[in-house]
């Protein structure tokens, strides 16, 4: 409307709206003014046509959407509009308008309006925010500055703290479903999130259960759910016919490190929410302390045997050794020296979060990990295969997006649980995971290196290479093909892998040419060079009776032949194919 005016040449009228629509704001009159002046400047055409309603509708969305904040907003404030429902809707609306034209980074969040009429739509944009900052909390008031580029473009921007305020009210209302925000933008949000958490009324129920509140909240939006301390496992439980709030609900618990799911109760038209003793000590420690006050005062009351309270006690306070929002996983040695990661529970939901989490972050089913629900109160599990957390590994470095994040967080948190375990379980899962890492990211074109073996130097220079499966009496073989020259002489190495013994090992073997320059000899120890420099591991020499000499190498030499591109796919494929189930 002020622009309309100015532009209708009712400039005193206008005059006095900048003024007002200044002291609104915050800002001065000639940074309202100079705003006017440059959106009429040159562009009258775009203003007349707006003044006579055959604006683009482009261009009047850019005004419609703050306009209805602007109304829901000031209602709020004047108490005539739910204040959490109004910054919950705001919220959504502009998270919305940042994904489709903005920019969210570490410390940053800004918003471009650009195109006909952008500074209008501009001012409108700095009112909503003006208005929004009268409904937040004093903690959570944040500053806007704006910028303008070639003329057209205006970037409402939040940085430093006034960014990471603004995120704590986007983090609890950015559109999402199924637990998972609509866009990447998003999920900058949730690391400034910062939830409270505090415990309300307990009582006993009519059947003799403790039930509690607690509340849990953030940026002037909070959920209060119901926790019950049943025989054998506490239980935090939300439902409601408004799937909306029940979502909300789910976030906010997510927030306080808890990756409940949103469920439907049976075939009614009601929503829940729930997470058991496990789940709940795996939170973050706000969340853990008030479980831990409540069970305390059922303690004191008289109304929860002793011993099991002491149990839920000590899961709670195990939470403190955890990296916040993840369960407790096993990591150890089998008998063998082999690495296990592995996350047990009775809890269903737990085992189905932690199966839903490694999906998210690329892991597959059967190929990377293995899961077994609960049976009529035993443990059920999830087992991270070798091969999953080589891929974590390689998606913590190469992956993008959330994938990439939750795989740092999940190698992050792998390796905080070995070092627990021992120096021998950290030293092996610090191998796993710094090959999974270098998969893919060598290649074997090009490759030079000199190597020592038995004394003598060698150099080694790779020209080419490749690996293919191939069938023989029913079963699935492993051919790597290389094209190296060791010490100037050329020659086209294989070595055949195959699964033998009763632990299924990936075996590879080669035999040294009688036909080759110096014979077989020096043939073996070319080739032994080649492998040794290729994958920094020594291959077996076994030299039989009838003269032949063959070349052995295992699944430590297969994992050094993944760190080059020309390679890793095709063994991946091949050790996925052939392993047991």
């Amino acid at each position: 409307m002020l622009i309309i005016r100015y532009a209708e040449g009712y400039k005193k009228y206008a005059e006095g709206l900048i003024e007002s629509l200044a002291k609104e704001v915050g800002i001065s009159t000639g940074e309202v003014r100079g705003v006017v002046e440059r959106v009429l400047s040159g562009e009258d055409s775009y203003v007349y046509c707006l003044t006579r309603d055959c604006a683009d509708d482009k261009i009047v969305r850019k005004f419609v959407a703050p306009a209805l904040e602007l109304i829901m907003l000031d209602k709020a404030l004047n108490n005539k509009f739910d204040r959490e429902e109004a910054l919950l809707r705001f919220g959504e609306m502009y998270a919305t308008a940042v994904a489709g034209d903005g920019t969210v980074g570490r410390r940053l969040v800004v918003l471009t309006v650009g195109g006909e009429l952008g500074g209008g739509a501009a001012l409108l944009r700095l009112a909503t925010l003006h208005l929004l900052n009268q409904l937040l909390p004093d903690e959570l008031k944040f500053g806007i500055r704006t910028y303008v580029v070639r003329d057209r473009y205006y970037y409402i921007a939040a940085t430093g703290a006034d960014a990471a305020r603004l995120k704590r009210l986007l983090a609890v209302s950015a559109p999402s479903a199924g637990g998972k925000y609509l866009s990447e933008k998003f999920y900058e949000f949730v690391k400034e999130a910062r939830v409270e958490v505090r415990p309300g009324d307990i009582w006993l129920t009519d059947s003799g259960n403790v039930a509690a509140d607690l509340i849990i909240s953030e940026a002037g939006v909070a959920v209060k759910y119901n926790i019950y301390l049943l025989k054998d496992k506490i239980m935090l439980h939300f439902h409601s016919t408004d799937r909306c709030r029940v979502e909300l609900a789910a976030l906010l618990l997510r927030h306080a490190g808890v990756d409940a799911e949103v469920k439907k109760e049976g075939g009614r038209d009601v929503w829940r929410v729930r997470a058991y003793t496990d789940m709940l000590a795996a939170g973050h420690e706000r969340l853990r302390k008030a479980l831990t006050e409540i069970v305390k005062r059922a303690v004191e009351n008289g109304w929860v045997d002793a011993g099991m309270a002491e149990s839920w006690l000590e899961k709670l306070e195990e939470g403190h050794v955890l990296k916040e929002g993840w369960p407790k996983y096993h990591v150890g040695l089998s008998s063998s020296g082999a690495l296990e990661v592995r996350f047990g529970s009775t809890n269903p939901d737990s085992i189905e979060r932690e199966t839903q989490r490694l999906r998210d972050m690329g892991l597959k089913e059967g190929r990377h990990f293995s899961v077994k629900m609960p049976e009529e109160g035993r443990d059920g599990y999830v087992y991270i295969r070798r091969e999953g957390l080589e891929r974590a590994a390689w998606l913590s470095e190469h992956g993008s997006g959330r994938q990439r994040e939750l795989a740092a967080e999940f190698v992050s948190y792998i390796l905080q649980r070995a070092e627990e375990a021992g120096k021998e379980v950290y030293k092996k899962a610090g191998e796993v995971i710094d090959e999974g890492k270098a998969r893919g990211s060598l290649t074997l074109k090009g490759f030079v290196k000199e190597v020592e073996v038995d004394g003598r130097r060698h150099v080694v220079k790779v020209i080419d290479g490749g690996a293919v499966e191939e069938g023989r009496d029913g079963r699935k073989l492993l051919r790597i093909k290389i094209t190296a020259e060791v010490d100037g002489v050329k020659h086209e190495y294989e070595i055949t892998y195959s699964r033998r013994g009763g632990d299924d090992a990936a075996e590879g073997s080669a035999y040294a040419r009688a036909d080759a320059p110096g014979g077989r000899e020096a043939d073996a120890e070319r080739f032994s060079a080649l492998v040794e420099a290729l994958t920094g591991k020594r291959p077996r020499i076994l030299r039989r009776s009838d003269g032949r000499i063959k070349i052995g190498c295992g699944r430590e030499h297969l994992d050094g032949f993944m760190r080059y591109t020309e390679l890793a796919d095709a063994i991946e494929k091949w050790l996925e194919e052939t392993s047991r189930p």
